[in-house]
């Protein structure tokens, strides 16, 4: 598949799982209010958010190609869980997360000046019981700041994950697969 996208995200996660696709891009980043609306269930949240961001750069003036949003969420007992906002957020969000298994979902849109397409990925990952020097220790890693609900998979925090069921990538912030599809249904139309 050779096409040449636009990608609506600052995260170097993303851009590095893009370029598994074999997909030619250019690489910017839009500010988003990522605030949920009242009564928002998390899917809805997740895909509004991917489908904002692809459409943001569109009204930027990204319009000679497609342009690709993504966003990503952790939910456990339907609740959206963010980036920490501290690190008594963080220690609360991983204490929930414990021995606990929690949701992963990923929304991916592709957006046109005339078109908007958009797909949700949910993945189950399962949590070993953490104790209270794991989450302290893993908080001066540094790494749990800017990630969505305080770990990243693909680094020390993949030591904590006990079970995965669906989509590793998505969990990372860009379903593969999914986001293949997605490109080769919008290139179709």
């Amino acid at each position: 598949m050779t096409t040449s996208i636009y990608l609506a995200s600052a995260s170097p996660r993303r851009k590095e799982l893009l370029s598994q696709l074999g997909v030619e891009f250019t690489q910017f980043s839009v500010d988003a209010d990522e605030s949920p609306l009242p009564n928002e269930q998390p899917g809805a949240l997740v895909e509004r958010l991917a489908r904002l961001k692809a459409q943001s750069g569109v009204e930027l003036g990204y319009t000679d190609r497609p342009v690709l949003g993504s966003d990503t969420v952790v939910v456990i007992d339907n609740e959206s869980l963010g980036k920490p906002r501290d690190k008594n957020d963080f220690t609360n969000t991983l204490k929930r997360l414990s021995g606990n298994t929690h949701q992963v979902l990923t929304a991916v849109a592709l957006a046109t000046q005339n078109d908007v397409i958009s797909c949700v990925v949910s993945t189950d990952v399962t949590f070993k019981a953490l104790t209270d020097e794991e989450i302290n220790a893993y908080w001066e890693t540094g790494e749990p700041q800017d990630k969505a609900g305080g770990y990243g998979i693909q680094g020390l925090g993949g030591r904590f994950v006990t079970h995965i069921a669906g989509s590793y990538f998505s969990v990372v912030g860009l379903p593969l697969y999914e986001t293949e599809q997605l490109l080769k249904t919008f290139l179709r139309r």
